[in-house]
C-alpha cells in the first residue's frame, strides 16, 4: 500500500516529459494537503510538496529551490490558519498574482472548515510557533476531507474548466471510500470513548472530537514551548488525577519528556502521525487514519479504564 502512495505522488511529481507537459503543476505545504489534492486530480496533476513529511510546518523554513517550485505553479493548495504562515513571503516573492490571496491558482484549504480553538485574533508569534485564528490540524478529522477536496476540485475546475466531470468523479469514488472507512474507525475506538489522554503538542482536537477522546493537556506548556520542571511536575499530578491511560507523540519532536511523563504516569507512549508519511504504514490518507485509529486502540486496549 506505502508504494502505491509512493508511486502516486512520484508520478505526479516527477511524471515523464509527456505528461508533465500536460499536467497542471501544484505546490502543497505540506503530505496531508498533496496526498487529498492527488485523489481528486489523479494523473492530471503533478504534485510538489514544500515541507518534508516528517517535519514541523509550523517551525519550517523555505529553501531557495522552494522559491523556484511556486513560481512554475499553476495551483498553491496551504493548510492555513497561521500553520504555514511562511508561504506568504513566498508567494510575494513569485510575484504571480494568480497564486496569491484571492487568485485562481490559491487554496486555502481551511475554507469552510468547523474551526476549534478560534482565537479571534491574527496570526501572531505566541512565545513558540506561529499561531493563527483557530487550531490547524483540521486534516485529523476525517469528515474535514470532504470539504478540503471540495475546494480543491473547484480551484482545478476553476483553472481546467473541462475537466470538472473526472475530477468530481474522482472526488465521489473518494468520498463514498472515506464514509465506510470512517464508521469503522469509529467502531474501532467507540469502547475508548472519552479516554483521558497528554499530548506532547495541541495536533489533536479535531481527532479527539470526531473519536470521543479527551485530550486535558499538553507537554508544550505553548506550542513550540519546551516544558520546564514545573510544568512537568503539573503534568503528572494533573494526569494521575485524571486517571491518564496514554501520552500522544509526535513523530518529529524530542522524546524524552513524553517518556518520562509515560513512566511517571505508569502508561505508554504513543507515537501518532500528524501528516501523511510522516510514520512508517502512513503513505497515503487512508493510511494515516487507520494507523492513528489502530495504534491508539492497541495502546488503550492494554491500559485499565
Amino acid at each position: 500500500m506505502r508504494a502505491a502512495f509512493v508511486g502516486l505522488i512520484a508520478a505526479v511529481a516527477i511524471a515523464c516529459s509527456v505528461q508533465a507537459a500536460a499536467a497542471l503543476r501544484v505546490v502543497a505545504t505540506t503530505s496531508d494537503m498533496a496526498a487529498l489534492a492527488a485523489v481528486v486530480g489523479g494523473d492530471s496533476v503533478a504534485i510538489d510538496i514544500l515541507v518534508p513529511p516528517a517535519s514541523d510546518p509550523e517551525a519550517f523554513e523555505p529553501r531557495p529551490s522552494d522559491l523556484d517550485r511556486v513560481r512554475r505553479a499553476d495551483l498553491v493548495v496551504r493548510v492555513g490558519l497561521g500553520y504555514d504562515l511562511w508561504l506568504d513571503a513566498l508567494l510575494a516573492h513569485a510575484g504571480n498574482r494568480r497564486l496569491m490571496r484571492g487568485g485562481e491558482g490559491y487554496v486555502d484549504a481551511s475554507a469552510g472548515i468547523p474551526l476549534l480553538e478560534v482565537r479571534g485574533q491574527a496570526a501572531a508569534e505566541d512565545g513558540g510557533h506561529a499561531h493563527g485564528v483557530a487550531n490547524p490540524h483540521y486534516w485529523l478529522d476525517p469528515a474535514n476531507a470532504g470539504i478540503v477536496t471540495a475546494g480543491i476540485v473547484e480551484a482545478l475546475a476553476r483553472n481546467v474548466p473541462e475537466w470538472r466531470p473526472q475530477l468530481e468523479a474522482n472526488r465521489k469514488r473518494f468520498l463514498a471510500e472515506l464514509d465506510a472507512r470512517v464508521a469503522r474507525w469509529a467502531a474501532l475506538l467507540a469502547p475508548f470513548a472519552g479516554a483521558k489522554l497528554i499530548a506532547y503538542h495541541n495536533s489533536w482536537p479535531y481527532f479527539a472530537r470526531r473519536f470521543r477522546l479527551d485530550v486535558i493537556d499538553f507537554v508544550e506548556p505553548k506550542p513550540g514551548v519546551a516544558s520546564s520542571s514545573a510544568h512537568l511536575a503539573r503534568l503528572i499530578a494533573a494526569g494521575r488525577s485524571a486517571h491518564v491511560r496514554a501520552i500522544i507523540h509526535e513523530p518529529f519532536e524530542p522524546e524524552e519528556t513524553s517518556r518520562l511523563l509515560a513512566s511517571k504516569l505508569g502508561v505508554p507512549m504513543i507515537r501518532l502521525a500528524t501528516s501523511v508519511d510522516s510514520l512508517p504504514d502512513t503513505e497515503d490518507y487512508f493510511a494515516l487514519i487507520d494507523f492513528n485509529t489502530a495504534t491508539l486502540a492497541r495502546a488503550l486496549a492494554t491500559q485499565k479504564p
